[in-house]
């Protein structure tokens, strides 16, 4: 397997431009290759096969949505967390829907479904622990029941906004901060 680290990001981003595109179905190595404008054969010269790829796209999707070191300096505040969250994922739009596209392929795949629950659950015990150590409000059920609200309010904003419209985002996060982290 080769590698060259740039040409295997731009691989795995064009894997993930081409998931958010034209879903998992649409997910072939060639697509890739063309997505990522490399010669034909390039990401089976990177990935063994589709499963290995779909595998290093859960890597790279975690890479391009870590919040900036800079975000995380100073005090911190729960709220503005979530924010600027929100904000990665309109911005990164595309990222989150291939991740979302790659949660409904595992519902098909044992194999990925494997993978996706080892992965977003030591995404899920990393940010409890981030929350719990970085002494802000809330206890690990706090936390979870954020993160829950939180993917529910993001997939909402990416797959159908109107449903939320009358309904600022930034109101819904100081409120779901408030109700779900309150101190007892």
């Amino acid at each position: 397997m080769r590698q060259n680290p740039a040409r295997r990001a731009a691989l795995l981003d064009g894997a993930i431009e081409v998931l958010a595109r034209e879903g998992s179905r649409g997910l072939t190595l060639r697509a890739v290759d063309a997505e990522a404008g490399v010669p034909v054969g390039t990401a089976s010269n990177y990935f063994a096969n589709r499963a290995q790829l779909l595998g290093q796209v859960l890597v790279r999707t975690h890479e391009r949505l870590l919040p900036e070191e800079a975000d995380l300096q100073g005090p911190l505040d729960t709220g503005v967390l979530l924010r600027q969250l929100l904000a990665r994922m309109r911005r990164e739009r595309s990222v989150h829907i291939a991740m979302l596209e790659l949660r409904l392929e595992a519902t098909r795949r044992p194999e990925l479904r494997t993978e996706l629950t080892r992965f977003l659950g030591g995404q899920l015990q990393g940010n409890i622990g981030f929350h719990l150590d970085a002494g802000l409000p809330g206890d690990r059920i706090g936390v979870v029941l954020l993160y829950l609200a939180m993917l529910g309010l993001i997939v909402d904003d990416l797959t159908a906004p109107d449903i939320l419209a009358e309904f600022p985002s930034e109101q819904l996060i100081d409120t779901m901060v408030a109700r779900l982290l309150a101190e007892d």
